[in-house]
């Protein structure tokens, strides 16, 4: 059996794809606000260090330009697009917001190329390598949206 692109569907896509399911009425939906929670509570989290002067001071002497500038706006950044994402209202800008965060943190912060004690080298590969996955997620964010029982998906009824 073909699907919609034209490739032939496994047998697992298609158990995963009947609508006559019913654990897929309850657990799709709850998945998606799970996923949306779990992702969105790191920014949220983040958000309100970035008003701290540990935080600014880390920043600058890290390297970052305009330290006392950049890090607040960083963390409206990650606690705009935390919260759109969270509740679902506006998730493609939402994500979009947590990308124009994490593409300079990663590459400022956590350049682990230019780090010598081996240790924390690996501690840099580890939180680069953790938002390269976060940037992958929020990318897909900006294209499927906020998914069911969203501020977005109950504006489009």
């Amino acid at each position: 059996m073909a699907t919609p692109s034209g490739s032939l569907a496994s047998p697992a896509s298609r158990y995963l794809d009947s609508s006559d399911r019913p654990s897929k009425v309850f657990l799709r939906p709850a998945a998606v606000i799970a996923g949306r929670g779990l992702f969105s509570l790191i920014f949220l989290l983040a958000a309100v260090g970035h008003f701290s002067h540990q935080e600014i001071a880390y920043a600058a002497q890290q390297g970052v330009p305009l330290a006392s500038i950049a890090v607040p706006l960083s963390g409206v950044l990650a606690l705009l697009g935390g919260l759109s994402v969270l509740l679902g209202y506006q998730a493609k800008w939402g994500a979009w917001l947590l990308i124009l965060f994490l593409v300079p943190v990663t590459l400022l912060l956590h350049n682990f190329w230019a780090v010598k004690d081996p240790m924390m080298a690996q501690m840099q590969l580890a939180m680069f390598m953790k938002n390269l996955s976060m940037i992958g997620g929020a990318l897909l964010m900006t294209q499927f949206g906020a998914g069911p029982l969203s501020l977005d998906a109950r504006s489009r009824r």
